[in-house]
């Protein structure tokens, strides 16, 4: 997979320098030939002795070809040599244009429509906010170790999660989508869902089958999180939507979610990952999940999803293998947001979206959280900040 990446890379940079030094250099000289075909041009009019000639027909012909046809590759080359400057520049500063400063959130002006990314380790929990209405995507790592495995030892974030509901959703949510059946997305939901003074009206949450996955992740607490979830539903009465997820419309004020990849029944349970397209104010993001391209997962779903988006939250917080380079470029997010700790996205990552899309990088690690609050025709970005005293812990590498 290095070697995959490192080839991919080296492709974009060759990209870059073809397009910018071998067409610019004809272009010139495609712009210096345009002067034999206004001469041409000019003589049709004294005569056109010029034109009696096969010779002066092909002169035409080549004039043409490189004025109009190769300007415009120069321009897009042109074009390119921002991409070209970018890539030589981002190992020089960490691997990716990352916003060093935020606008805390307590500044962001009230009654917006948010999305806060919680900064919850290498785990997930995104709380969506409209017009009073709120909705959990992911509820991030707990502290259970339910298989007692000390390989799985783990610190959890399940009372930050609950905590900041509580807070800042008044410990009430219309709905809680669980992406996939892996404790750094799903961990945290039995202790939200079962905590009296929250209530929960619906939960989404794909059928798992353990059966059919890969060996490594049968030993992985799959299985147990996810009855954790069911039990946490059937104790509280929560509505259980586990049926026709795939490309399901879900409103929640002014916001629209679709759930792509309802219908994925992989071995990796990270490519079935749910992915929801989030739309508001004419604004598009997507909060990729897990999301992975080993079956092809992220070039299917890039083409129904589409793009140009104006934010993406990057697919398996930024670790190698995800966010190809066909999935940044069809997608072309304006700003991305890992859930990650500061510094942990892989760097060929960083490197995509920084030379491809050009894209505005943040870390949830790196602003204890990142609020985006849609306001008129724009998204802005907002640091939430620390972790409050007792709650959280370090951040931590997970699958």
């Amino acid at each position: 997979m290095a070697i995959f990446e490192t080839i991919s890379y080296g492709l974009v940079i060759a990209k870059s320098v073809l397009l910018s030094w071998v067409f610019l250099p004809l272009t010139i000289l495609g712009v210096l030939t345009s002067g034999g075909l206004i001469w041409l041009i000019a003589a049709r009019f004294k005569g056109g002795r010029y034109f009696r000639t096969v010779l002066a027909k092909l002169v035409i012909v080549k004039a043409i070809i490189l004025f109009w046809l190769i300007l415009p590759l120069a321009i897009l080359g042109a074009l390119n040599l921002g991409g070209l400057a970018r890539l030589v520049a981002t190992p020089f500063q960490g691997g990716g244009y990352f916003e060093t400063e935020l606008a805390k959130a307590e500044t962001a002006p009230a009654g917006t429509n948010r999305i806060h990314f919680l900064s919850t380790g290498s785990g997930d929990a995104i709380l969506l906010e409209s017009g009073g209405h709120f909705a959990l995507v992911d509820a991030a790592e707990d502290s259970d170790n339910p298989k007692d495995n000390p390989a799985y030892v783990f610190d959890g974030y399940e009372l930050y999660v609950a905590d900041y509901v509580k807070r800042v959703a008044g410990g009430h949510l219309d709905f809680v989508i669980g992406t996939h059946a892996h404790s750094d997305h799903i961990g945290g939901f039995d202790t939200l869902i079962l905590d009296p003074a929250i209530t929960v009206d619906r939960a989404y949450l794909k059928v798992y089958q353990n059966d059919n996955k890969y060996e490594y992740e049968k030993t992985w607490d799959n299985q147990e999180v996810y009855e954790q979830m069911l039990d946490a539903c059937a104790a509280r009465g929560v509505e259980l939507i586990q049926d026709n997820l795939n490309h399901r419309e879900v409103t929640l004020g002014s916001m629209t979610l679709t759930i792509f990849n309802g219908d994925a029944n992989l071995k990796d349970e990270n490519e079935n990952t749910l992915g929801m397209l989030v739309e508001c104010n004419g604004k598009r993001a997507f909060l990729a999940g897990d999301l992975m391209n080993a079956n092809g997962t992220e070039t299917r779903l890039s083409k129904e999803i589409g793009g140009p988006l104006d934010l993406l939250k990057a697919a398996h917080h930024g670790n190698e293998g995800s966010s190809t380079m066909a999935f940044v470029a069809r997608l072309k997010p304006a700003s991305v947001v890992f859930t990650n700790k500061a510094g942990a996205p892989h760097a060929t990552v960083r490197n995509r979206f920084a030379a491809i899309s050009n894209s505005k990088l943040m870390t949830t690690g790196q602003f204890g959280g990142v609020m985006a609050s849609f306001e008129g025709d724009t998204i802005q970005y907002y640091a939430i900040g620390e972790f409050p005293s007792g709650i959280g812990g370090a951040n931590v590498e997970r699958r």
